[in-house]
């Protein structure tokens, strides 16, 4: 990665904390409450769920939960170490394999102290037409999404550039199909989502940092890097 890209990496990760600060701070404005939006959405979302649509929503919904993203963050580690040179010892591999899945551990772990730390609560449960536990925001199912597919096209990305667009439009969609089937289902406020997508695409631009480190070991890896000094 170019000093040019780790930049613009630097300033797409600097304005999404921003603009993640900034939606904290006005909801602790509000004391946690919904806005007038909010409410609407949500009962505009139980006034028009039928069987089949609210059917969908959950199949959708749990694609962002669970045994999936990590699928997809493994899945990125895969197509990384693919796309190193061989030989790929095992002391480099494993950590190019693994790091997609322990990045992705570490940001739920951030996720998580910061729903603890806002403690806003979720939907009146009368409109609920899903399961959840905890507290609102962010959106646990928005940041994990924006994460694992994040990840996954980022790695893609790099390895097959005439994948990219392809790669970058599935993530985009499918960060924006699960965030929006948590407000659809009634288990979290509109800017709850927008919270977990902001905090998500912080934690991937934050997560390019690593990128230098993981291109050096790719570099001592390559047959050039293991020939004996003239």
């Amino acid at each position: 990665m170019t000093r040019a890209a780790r930049r613009r990496w630097q300033v797409a990760a600097g304005a999404a904390v921003l603009l993640f600060t900034v939606l904290a701070a006005l909801l602790a404005s509000q004391d946690q409450a919904p806005f007038d939006f909010e409410r609407w959405a949500d009962n505009w979302s139980a006034a028009h769920r039928p069987g089949a649509a609210r059917a969908v929503a959950v199949v959708i919904t749990d694609l962002g939960s669970g045994v999936v993203p990590y699928l997809l963050v493994l899945a990125a580690g895969a197509v990384t170490l693919r796309a190193m040179p061989v030989p790929r010892p095992p002391r480099r591999a494993v950590p190019v394999f693994l790091a997609p899945v322990l990045w992705m551990v570490a940001g739920q772990l951030v996720r998580l102290g910061l729903m603890y730390a806002f403690e806003r609560p979720r939907p009146p449960r009368t409109n609920w037409a899903a399961d959840a536990s905890g507290y609102s925001f962010p959106s646990g199912h928005s940041f994990t999404s924006t994460v694992c597919a994040g990840l996954l096209a980022m790695a893609v990305v790099r390895a097959h550039q005439a994948a990219a667009r392809t790669a970058v439009v599935g993530a985009v969609l499918f960060a924006a199909l699960v965030g929006l089937s948590r407000i659809y289902l009634g288990v979290h406020w509109p800017l709850d989502v927008l919270g977990g997508w902001l905090l998500g695409c912080a934690w991937l631009a934050v997560g390019t940092a690593v990128v230098p480190l993981t291109q050096r070991a790719t570099t001592s890896t390559s047959p050039s890097s293991n020939r004996p000094a003239a």
